[in-house]
């Protein structure tokens, strides 16, 4: 079985509630973290895997996410469904059994993984990512016996492991995933209301399938705003960006955009600044500004501002969405 057999299933469909007010009007995969949206990251890494098929759920705002899909990759066969409720990841992995054949990677749209995609690739036995957390609770959790896991339960209240499941799942028989799915949907089960991808895989664990697990280091949040930022500084650290803006004191890493104009201000450490934007007479550290936005006057840290956001003034910390104005 080659690399290139494989499908990347990408659900990106979460209407991003915890990163309001951006999400209101922005896809949360399109927010950019380090030099491009966190979808960039994961398609990417796809792409350097051998990956060549991917199929994205898409929901809120999914029109979106495909014109910069296509105009960012497209050498890369990508095919989109919809879910246009949110019933649940199970439930938007089984919208996908129409466009998968063979084996299959399912890859979160909303998480930057540092993991060797080969082991999940490469070897003859399904196998998901895990990584000890502090809090389990908040995740599906997996127990291991012999060096496969033998349960695995979504967001227990008494966790038994601290073994998180983290976001990327590898099938070599699809139809067996999705036939787990098919009897989950057809006999309305359901974990907190939603269709539980969890369920799913632990209803196969019971039938006796195997699963290995494979412990990963770096996995990196993109759901809240203090996650974003640790993210940005862990992609800006890695990548070791070293922008320069004519005029202005840049401490690195820093990353500004093609197209960008920074004048007149002290920018970093750990700053990403997006393609349109205009920043003028500003200190800006760990932030991330996104396209278009436009900051002068102002002194800000910690902030995330949204796309073709203008700010102006005297602040420390700013969460600006969208074509948002905010002076002082």
């Amino acid at each position: 079985m080659k690399k290139s057999d494989f499908t990347a299933v990408v659900p990106v469909a979460g209407a991003g509630t915890r990163l309001r007010p951006h999400t209101y009007t922005y896809p949360k995969v399109l927010l950019t973290v380090g030099n491009k949206p966190i979808i960039g990251h994961i398609l990417d890494d796809l792409a350097a895997a051998g990956i060549k098929k991917v199929c994205m759920v898409t929901g809120y705002l999914g029109d979106k996410i495909k014109d910069y899909v296509s105009s960012a990759y497209p050498g890369l066969a990508v095919t989109y469904v919809e879910q246009p409720d949110p019933k649940g990841l199970g439930h938007a992995i089984w919208l996908t059994r129409g466009r998968v054949t063979g084996p299959v990677l399912v890859m979160l749209g909303d998480t930057i993984l540092s993991a060797d995609l080969s082991k999940f690739l490469g070897g003859r036995e399904d196998c998901i990512a895990v990584k000890e957390v502090a809090d389990p609770r908040r995740f599906g959790v997996v127990e291991v016996k012999n060096g496969y896991i033998s349960a695995m339960v979504e967001k227990p209240e008494k966790p038994r492991t601290n073994l998180a499941i983290v976001g990327i799942y590898a099938f070599r028989d699809s139809s067996r995933l999705y036939g787990s799915l098919q009897r989950l949907v057809d006999s309305g089960t359901t974990t907190r209301g939603e269709i539980q991808f969890t369920d799913a895989m632990a209803m196969m664990v019971r039938n006796g399938h195997r699963i290995k697990p494979v412990r990963i280091e770096g996995w990196y949040d993109c759901g809240k705003p203090e996650t974003l930022l640790e993210t940005n500084r862990f992609i800006l650290d890695r990548g070791g960006f070293r922008a320069k803006a004519p005029g202005c004191l840049v401490i690195p890493p820093v990353y500004i955009a093609r197209g960008a104009r920074v004048s007149g201000s002290i920018i970093g450490p750990h700053v990403s600044v997006g393609a349109g934007c205009r920043i003028e007479r500003s200190i800006i550290s760990d932030s991330i500004i996104n396209e278009g936005a436009q900051v002068s006057d102002i002194n800000l840290s910690g902030s995330l501002i949204g796309p073709s956001a203008v700010a102006a003034g005297r602040k420390d910390r700013l969460n600006v969405g969208e074509n948002s104005e905010v002076s002082f």
